[in-house]
């Protein structure tokens, strides 16, 4: 655990995270992390909109599938339009 407090390339990484930059890898991590929470979010929807038609697990299964599709798009949008707002 101390290798990776100590390792230069991931201090930076986690000091330009927390201050917010917006550069390659952190605005990989968000898009990660906003696609993990779209498929829980879909999953969810999926078992409250469709649990007695299709069970449960199938309906979540959709759901976690079809719930990034909206979202992939606009976090990327969203994250190209923070980094030119963020250049000027």
């Amino acid at each position: 655990m101390t290798d990776l407090l100590t390792n230069p390339i991931l201090r930076d990484f986690f000091t330009s995270f927390m201050a917010g930059d917006l550069n390659l890898m952190t605005g990989f991590v968000w898009f990660l992390l906003a696609t993990a929470l779209s498929m829980i979010g879909g999953a969810i929807g999926g078992i409250i909109l469709a649990k007695e038609d299709l069970g449960y697990q199938l309906a979540a299964l959709l759901g976690g599938f079809f719930g990034p599709a909206g979202v992939i798009p606009g976090v990327v949008l969203g994250l190209i339009i923070l980094n030119v707002l963020r250049n000027f």
